[in-house]
């Protein structure tokens, strides 16, 4: 029942987030930027410390490389993408250019929030409490995590209704993270390498994509306060819940 109630829980965070973003469309930049900085933290104060935790059989210069080895995977991905951009007209004779490097974004923001809901299961595996600690942890950030998710897609040139099925997809990935978790297990070893690649992964996008996004054709100032309070808001969260 307590895992039941965890997953609805979950799926409502990552929801209502995704749907503040939609609301607040006009604010884009801002909300692009403070994205950006949620995404940074969650590189910064989640996964990284999470991969050098629980990795006991791979030393710190390892688990480092492996996410140099995540950015640089994605930083392929996104330039191999790019290339194959392309425009079309639409129903209203508009010239919208598509790409789906939102989608990839959006991809591995979904993918993470399934290691989130198999990161719950499994530490209700070890004890109560632990499997306590973790569900707070996830629920504080999957707010933001919505809000990523819609930022992606719109920032890929995607319109509201596909941002809206991506939502949708990223709030339900933590149910079936949990659900996957009462059939399978994943060693502590495999999950830290699996962290430290989607570090990397955030560390590309957030730095390298939603930042300069953020204020590009936009005062910087603004962006930039949103930014900082994006990462500010990830760390105090992370602290609050130890």
């Amino acid at each position: 029942m307590t895992l039941f109630l965890l997953a609805i829980a979950t799926a409502l965070a990552t929801f209502f987030g995704g749907i503040f973003a939609l609301r607040f469309k006009d604010k884009a930049h801002l909300i692009v930027g403070f994205s950006a900085g949620a995404v940074i933290g969650v590189a910064f104060f989640d996964l990284l410390p999470e991969a050098l935790d629980i990795s006991k059989t791979h030393s710190i210069s390892s688990i480092t490389s492996i996410v140099a080895l995540g950015f640089v995977i994605y930083l392929v991905l996104d330039r191999m993408l790019g290339l194959h951009a392309h425009t079309e007209v639409v129903e209203e004779n508009h010239i919208q250019e598509h790409s789906n490097r939102g989608i990839m974004r959006a991809s591995s923001l979904s993918f993470h929030s399934l290691l989130d809901g198999l990161g719950i299961g499994l530490a209700f595996q070890v004890s109560a409490t632990l499997g306590a600690i973790v569900a707070v942890a996830v629920l504080a950030h999957d707010f933001s995590d919505g809000i990523n998710t819609v930022t992606a897609i719109f920032k890929g040139g995607g319109n509201k209704s596909q941002a809206f099925k991506w939502l949708i997809v990223d709030a339900l990935t933590p149910v079936l993270g949990i659900i996957a978790s009462l059939f399978i297990t994943v060693s502590q070893s495999v999950l830290g390498v699996i962290l430290a690649l989607f570090a990397g992964f955030f560390f590309y996008i957030g730095a390298s994509d939603l930042v300069p996004e953020s204020y590009h054709a936009h005062p910087t100032k603004w962006t930039t306060i949103a930014t900082i309070l994006g990462v500010a808001f990830i760390f105090f969260v992370i602290q609050l819940v130890g």
